[in-house]
């Protein structure tokens, strides 16, 4: 029972659009993403250059794909609402 009421009350927080500034812990937590992404995809080719199964090279392949959509699509995104200039302390639109 409680659980649903936490369920609803997360629910009932959702916001209808982003907030205009970043946080310092977003902003870290956007940058580990961005490098997590990154790694895993740089790994996973790494790793599929040495197999010599075909089927796990080509899972590799595809999960080092995955994460590389998964950067350029954060870089993306990211690019749509540049920060302001450090210098003006303005809302991002």
């Amino acid at each position: 029972m409680q659980q649903n009421q936490t369920n609803a009350q997360n629910q009932a927080n959702i916001m209808p659009q982003p907030p205009t500034m970043v946080s310092t812990k977003d902003q870290l937590y956007i940058s580990d993403m961005l490098s997590w992404n990154l790694m895993a995809s740089k790994k996973a080719h790494f790793y599929a250059g040495f197999c010599q199964n075909p089927e796990l090279k080509a899972a590799l392949e595809q999960a080092g794909q995955m994460h590389q959509r998964h950067y350029e699509k954060m870089l993306q995104h990211l690019n749509e609402n540049p920060a302001p200039n450090q210098n003006n302390n303005q809302p991002l639109n």
